[in-house]
């Protein structure tokens, strides 16, 4: 240190003591804003050189000296320590301990303190780089340190506090002079709200569970809370099952993450300042500090953070399980999303069946409708943790162990599915093209029905290819009308299935001759109008949205776009199919009996090319009967998996095999009675061949060879 430096030193020690000496020792001053704001400059910006004197403030270094930034601290010794915790002046007693707030070990200070008698100089600037380094030179001594390293493991130690002989709460203290306790914090972990507060809202209750409207109605009123709170914490009561806590920021300058913990959905919530207790409690929410900072800067005058618990909401449309029964809603008054340090929600200890998923909900609507979007799950044994980036309803939906694959088996389902879906659009296409625009002759009534199957089918196997592009999207109205548009295209193939197992019952009981008043038209109207009304019904009550294939691992869990209502799943898509699929296998049955009897009267005198002919109308009536549908049927169990990839491949190749069928028997010629233009009546006259050469196609009308 320069001559220089010296004197200037000296003089402000001496003239600091002289215009001070008339404050008592154990009394605190009213320290002003402006000298507030300078401490945290100095302690922000600079290294700083703490003084033990009988004077508060803020003294930086003149430009001209040889040293790098730092600043002098000045704390009055031996006075009564303020427990206050909105204080942040480092504070020293008879002792040698140097309290100080959380204040500034957030700020992970550099600072050197100066003690004793007979100080004739400071610390050097490179004394400053060490971590609890005490040195000694007489009766004076100095303790460099970084407050935040020095106390970054901290322990709470209330018998050590108490010993100090100061009633202090909110403090850490760094004693001087003994090594072996380098930094002892007196801020309990572990704090109880200030305060309590009984809401007056009115609670809707629907057999005894809260409504979601009055959840949402409780939520909104945070911010009015937090604005007349004159503590900085309330625990919240509202009535049975409904309890929370409220945690307001006074000073939005010295932000910090919260987080807040319970032990039983009927325990109190208890307000946590460090991480390594939050294990202690069987559930816990921490509230990042960016979460602050953003509801600051979308201008929320005093930051808090409000977590309600409602353990008997309403559930959603679906019937959801929720784990522990417990949703959870974390309100800030502000618009919260996109965090990169997101929303940590942790059960732990948890004992469960099924498989667990995070998921939240923005508060529209009448009923919850839960979405894993922006929700990220993660599993440890029994502690389930989501890590969520924006502020809402929270709960931990489970989804039955039998209704999960793994997420292998459902990568592997959609490549084949969309690989298996685009191959048939393309075949479905080509026969739909050689149909309309390559067809020389009028169409047979059975090629007829079977181009209305191939539309049918083309249509859902192109809303189902788009369906996880919609689901993506986000958007509720897109998704519910893509759902209905894949269901009415999935019913009306089912509806053409039976149609067309129909129409060949029909055939064979008349002898291949059908006389109905327009019968194609009657055939057709019925066919698509009866599907679509079944659509708009479930459209207008609501039953369409997104829903999520949930898998062993929840991040790999796939959204589409589909019924939302499991009961209405298995009424309208498994009952209907079951009576479809009786019908449909039932003409299989009796066509392939048909076709039996048929190659036993040729004798035996069959061609081995025959052979792959027959194997083409087997799948072909498979297709058009939509027999391989049933597979549906033996997926459960140990059968699932096998079932799931015998139903994916066989259902996505089926515009392939309709597509050899009707290649195979496009140069069929309809009957007299098909081209005759008859506008009272449809007749199909079929001369069954007793050969194989027709076996392709039995079904088709033929004029008859003479």
């Amino acid at each position: 240190m320069t001559q220089k430096i010296y004197r200037t030193w000296f003089f402000l020690v001496g003239f600091l003591w002289n215009v001070s000496s008339g404050l008592n020792d154990d009394r605190l001053p009213n320290l002003p804003e402006n000298t507030i704001d300078k401490l945290s400059n100095c302690l922000t910006y600079n290294k700083s050189i703490v003084v033990a004197d009988r004077f508060y403030d803020v003294i930086t270094k003149p430009n001209h000296t040889s040293y790098d930034n730092f600043c002098t601290v000045f704390v009055q010794r031996n006075s009564t320590v303020n427990d206050s915790s909105n204080y942040p002046w480092p504070q020293l007693d008879e002792k040698n301990n140097l309290y100080i707030s959380k204040y500034i070990i957030n700020r992970n200070a550099s600072m050197c303190v100066v003690n004793g008698t007979k100080c004739r100089t400071i610390p050097d600037y490179k004394d400053l780089d060490y971590y609890s380094n005490f040195n000694y030179s007489g009766s004076c001594y100095y303790t460099c340190l970084y407050t935040g390293t020095v106390c970054k493991s901290a322990s709470y130690d209330e018998t050590y506090c108490n010993q100090t002989g100061a009633n202090i709460t909110n403090k850490y203290i760094i004693n001087l002079i003994n090594q072996t306790k380098n930094c002892i914090s007196c801020d309990n972990p572990v704090k109880t709200p200030q305060t309590t507060i009984k809401l007056n809202e009115t609670v809707v209750t629907t057999g005894g569970k809260v409504s979601a409207a009055s959840a949402v109605k409780i939520m909104s009123s945070m911010a009015n809370i937090a604005s007349t709170m004159s503590g900085s914490s309330a625990t919240l009561n509202v009535g049975e099952g409904i309890t929370g806590v409220l945690v307001v920021q006074k000073d939005p300058v010295n932000i910090e993450e919260i987080s807040l913990a319970y032990g039983s959905p009927q325990g109190s919530i208890n307000i946590i300042s460090s991480q390594g207790n939050l294990d202690t409690f069987s559930r816990s929410v921490s509230v990042s500090k960016e979460a602050f900072n953003k509801a600051v800067n979308l201008n929320v005058t005093n930051p808090f953070a409000a977590l309600m618990r409602f353990n008997n909401m309403t559930g959603d449309t679906l019937n959801s399980t929720i784990l522990g029964n417990e949703v959870l809603a974390v309100e800030m008054g502000a618009s919260i999303t996109n965090l990169s340090d997101p929303i940590s929600i942790t059960f732990r200890n948890m004992k469960y069946d099924g498989i667990p998923s995070c998921h939240s909900w923005n508060g529209e609507g009448s009923q919850p409708n839960w979405t894993s979007d922006g929700c990220e799950t993660n599993t440890s044994g029994s502690i389930i943790t989501c890590q969520c980036s924006h502020l809402t309803f929270f709960a931990i939906l489970m989804a039955p162990p039998n209704t999960t694959i793994s997420s292998t088996d459902l990568n592997n389902l959609t490549i084949i599915t969309q690989v298996g879906c685009g191959l048939s659009m393309l075949f479905l296409s080509i026969v739909l093209f050689m149909h309309f625009l390559m067809r020389k002759s009028k169409a047979s009534v059975t090629t007829t029905i079977l181009i209305h199957l191939v539309l049918a089918m083309f249509l859902l196997n192109f809303t189902f290819l788009i369906n996880n592009f919609v689901a993506s999207v986000k958007n509720p109205l897109a998704c519910k009308i893509m759902g209905a548009l894949m269901h009415y295209f999935m019913l009306a193939t089912f509806t053409w299935f039976a149609a067309h197992a129909f129409h060949l019952c029909l055939q064979l009981y008349t002898g291949g001759k059908i006389v109905i008043h327009r019968y194609i038209l009657k055939l057709s109207i019925s066919t698509w109008i009866i599907p679509s009304i079944v659509g708009i019904v479930l459209l207008i009550i609501g039953k369409y949205g997104e829903q999520v294939i949930s898998t062993d691992k929840a991040s790999n869990n796939m959204a589409m776009c589909w019924i939302t209502d499991v009961n209405v799943h298995y009424i309208v898509n498994i009952g209907y199919y079951a009576l479809v699929f009786l019908f449909t296998f039932t003409t299989f049955i009796i066509i392939v009996s048909w076709l039996i009897c048929i190659k036993r009267n040729k004798g035996g005198t069959v061609q081995v090319n025959r052979k792959s002919r027959s194997i083409v109308t087997i799948l072909g009536l498979c297709c058009m009967l939509g027999v391989t549908w049933g597979f549906a049927f033996f997926a459960y169990g140990v059968l699932q998996i096998p079932a799931y990839y015998i139903f994916t491949v066989l259902n996505s190749f089926q515009g392939f095999f309709l597509f050899i069928y009707y290649y195979n028997t496009r140069h069929t010629a309809p009957t007299n009675a098909d081209t005759s233009g008859n506008r009272n009546s449809t007749s199909s006259t079929s001369t069954y061949q007793t050969t194989l050469d027709m076996l392709t196609n039995p079904y088709v009308t033929y004029e008859k060879k003479t």
